[in-house]
């Protein structure tokens, strides 16, 4: 940690332009106790990126305890929660910590896989103008921090967001900007190469992505050379650290005596029985090679031992584990590269055994099976008013959200014994992925006045969960007669890129855990037949070039494809009714002068018409209306009620209405609700009456048609039982 500096020493200020606007970096003056601290503007959006670093490995652990907390703040719009009993900033926001994710992933593989102190970056939103999106400042604010550290960080990284406004690739957009584009996209990475992938899309064509990424690594070398000249400049130094040691002894003898062991098991097809070949292989080798008292926990466990009359080196049960592991990826991606050959015997373009079901479950309102090899999501789809639709209060946001997606993955899908927790980023990340994928196929509330939840159950979990889930979401959609307008398909690509040779790779189409393990990337692609949807890359390496980016997006249109004929021989289309056990949904515009009629004197009205038929009313400041009920004859009723309330007068037009006052001149009829036209004395009768109140009275209800409209407004009526 660095020693307290005097508040405001060292202060410096470095600008360059970053896609034709402003973008400062500030170092120095706040937070003087971190081991770095930045700040980054552009227009009047402000973050700050702190990091703190551990002075000793931490013991114990096999990765690297890298922590990414992006902190929003109410404050930074001139925002209060509007929460009547929560002012104060709570628990992060699904937006919040999904570009926390967003950070970590890009700066993860630029660290050595062996360093094991903590290092903690936190992101704070100080200011946003609501206009330049901070998730970009935070990336380039997180990614200069860790560079003027010391630490063994393969940086600088930057990012840019690329939209299409007017048919045309943006790099930032402005906020209000990206409501009308048909591509989110946000990539991240070095000077030469792409680390992160994130879009959500309107059926994009894969060659505008291809643009997209030239465009943004394009974009923001300014950005890197700016970087570097702040590191050159305040001259940092690179710090000494530990890295944890990996016994190079037991990886020899190990490997020495499992021979071709592993290929033998690797290459076994059936799941289950790789599974235990390896855990029954992990027994025997700590038998063989583990600490003496270890071995005595093992003999109370009945475990036959490989005792010989020799005396092998012992190792750490820990160090023997970690070899294997090694070792099975080792021989994964030796199989895959010299041999072609992957461990469930596919080629690279092969998808594994598809099945599913719709329509399994008799209550819920829309269900579905998605069944790709091991991995097996149940997905429900629950319908329900506009009223029920999720209300964001963010920094930066508020508004209804009346589709989302929920993605569960209980222990039991690994076949594991665990307490059940709360959904974590990995959750939160997953759901929000299947949810982008679908977004763009979603009817709108015209269209289908519901609010939609979806949930993904993962039965059984073998890799490629959450395209899996994308599957389940349409045939779960689609069984509950939600009208989207094409199905949508996910599908992960790995990669194998040969670490003598990197000229050497292979593109792998609908990748395993075991494959996704040993590999270079996971790239997660979902679309229709028409395009692109949603996208997700995670690589473990230190960059892709676009040519490999190109091809792993064209081998995924194949196989999405491919999974989408198979989506649609279970169901080819959304049903036509909901089911019986949801809510039926009427909507209907309404002027907006009128919208007082409908809620009366203090929500009278409304109330009245709502507990009379047991209906739902929503109405929102366009005039919108939306009546939901389960009875389809009291909904009706309802729905005839408002007509009547905020109906139009036409000429022409009978009308049997209550005489609401009696003048010698003529009568007031109450035509529509709160709607009154004059009855002349002389359109009472063809014959003369000298006294129209004795031929009606106040209350009585007559047949009148609008004869006219004058000019001023007013309704001339004529009676229609006219003598």
């Amino acid at each position: 940690m660095s020693d307290l500096k005097p508040l405001g020493l060292d202060k410096k200020e470095f600008f360059t332009t970053f896609a034709g606007k402003e973008l400062k970096i500030e170092i120095g003056e706040l937070a003087f106790r971190t081991d770095a601290s930045v700040r980054v503007t552009m227009g009047e959006t402000v973050v700050m990126a702190n990091v703190v670093i551990g002075n000793t490995p931490r013991n114990g652990v096999d990765f690297f305890p890298l922590m990414v907390d992006y902190e929003e703040k109410f404050y930074a719009s001139g925002k209060i929660s509007s929460s009547r009993f929560m002012k104060r900033e709570g628990r992060p926001s699904d937006k919040a910590i999904l570009i926390g994710r967003l950070i970590d992933r890009p700066i993860r593989p630029l660290f050595p896989k062996d360093f094991r102190n903590d290092v903690q970056v936190v992101i704070t939103v100080l200011s946003t103008d609501l206009e330049n999106e901070p998730d970009i400042l935070a990336i380039i604010a997180a990614s200069t921090a860790l560079s003027i550290t010391g630490l063994p960080f393969e940086g600088p990284v930057a990012a840019a967001r690329i939209g299409v406004i007017d048919r045309k690739l943006v790099v930032n957009p402005l906020s209000s900007e990206l409501k009308e584009s048909r591509l989110n996209l946000v990539v991240a990475g070095t000077e030469s190469a792409i680390m992160m992938v994130e879009a959500s899309a309107s059926e994009v064509k894969e060659a505008t992505i291809i643009k997209a990424f030239e465009l943004a690594l394009e974009s923001w070398q300014p950005v890197i050379s700016l970087q570097k000249e702040i590191k050159d400049s305040i001259g940092v130094s690179k710090r000494e650290f530990e890295l944890a040691k990996f016994d190079e002894t037991a990886y020899q003898t190990i490997k020495d005596y499992l021979g071709s062991r592993l290929q033998e098991i690797i290459g076994s097809v059936d799941r289950a029985e790789f599974e235990q070949s390896i855990s029954d292989l992990e027994d025997e080798v700590i038998s063989k090679f583990g600490p003496l008292e270890d071995l005595l926990e093992l003999e109370k466990e009945s475990i036959e031992l490989s005792h010989t009359t020799e005396t092998p080196e012992r190792f750490e049960v820990a160090s023997i584990k970690e070899v294997i592991s090694k070792l099975i990826d080792e021989e994964i991606r030796r199989s895959i590269l010299d041999d072609g050959k992957r461990p469930d015997g596919r080629n690279n373009t092969e998808i594994r055994p598809i099945w599913s079901k719709v329509s399994i479950l008799p209550r819920t309102h829309g269900s579905a099976i998605f069944t790709r090899g091991a991995t097996q999501a149940l997905t429900i789809t629950t319908l329900a008013s506009k009223s029920q639709a999720q209300v964001l209060d963010t920094m930066d946001q508020a508004h209804e959200k009346r589709y989302m997606h929920h993605y569960n993955f209980p222990p039991y899908s690994v076949g594991e014994a665990k307490p059940l927790r709360s959904p974590g980023r990995r959750e939160i990340g997953h759901g929000a992925l299947a949810e982008r994928a679908l977004e763009a196929v979603i009817p709108s509330v015209d269209k289908f006045p519901y609010t939609i939840r979806v949930v993904s159950e993962i039965m059984s979990s073998s890799g490629s969960t959450s395209m899996a889930s994308v599957c389940g979401s349409t045939l779960s959609l689609m069984d509950a007669g939600v009208p989207i307008e094409s199905p949508v398909a996910g599908i992960a690509m790995g990669l194998m890129i040969d670490k003598k040779d990197k000229d050497k790779y292979v593109i792998l189409s609908d990748i395993q855990d075991a494959e996704d393990f040993a590999g270079d990337m996971d790239f997660k692609v979902a679309g229709t037949k028409r395009g692109i949807t949603a996208l997700q890359m995670d690589i473990k390496v230190t960059g892709l070039s676009l040519s490999i980016l190109e091809a792993a997006l064209e081998q995924a249109r194949e196989g999405k494809d491919y999974i989408l004929d198979k989506i649609i021989e279970t169901i080819k289309e959304p049903r036509t009714e909901i089911s019986k056990y949801a809510p039926r949904v009427v909507s209907l515009n309404i002027k907006q002068e009128k919208i007082r009629l409908v809620i009366g004197k203090g929500g009278e009205t409304i109330q009245r018409i709502s507990e009379e038929n047991q209906v739902n009313i929503d109405i929102d400041d366009s005039g919108l209306v939306t009546v939901a009920g389960v009875d389809q004859v009291k909904l009706q009723k309802a729905v005839d009620e408002i007509k009547l309330i905020t109906a139009e007068p036409e000429v022409g037009k009978v009308y049997t209405g209550k005489v609401t006052k009696v003048m010698d001149f003529g009568v007031f009829v109450e035509i529509l609700p709160g709607v009154e036209g004059l009855l002349h004395i002389s359109q009472w009768s063809n014959k003369r009456i000298d006294n129209l109140a004795e031929l009606v009275k106040q209350n009585d209800i007559v047949t009148v048609m609008l004869a006219e409209v004058d000019s001023m407004g007013r309704y001339n009526l004529t009676r229609v039982e006219r003598a």
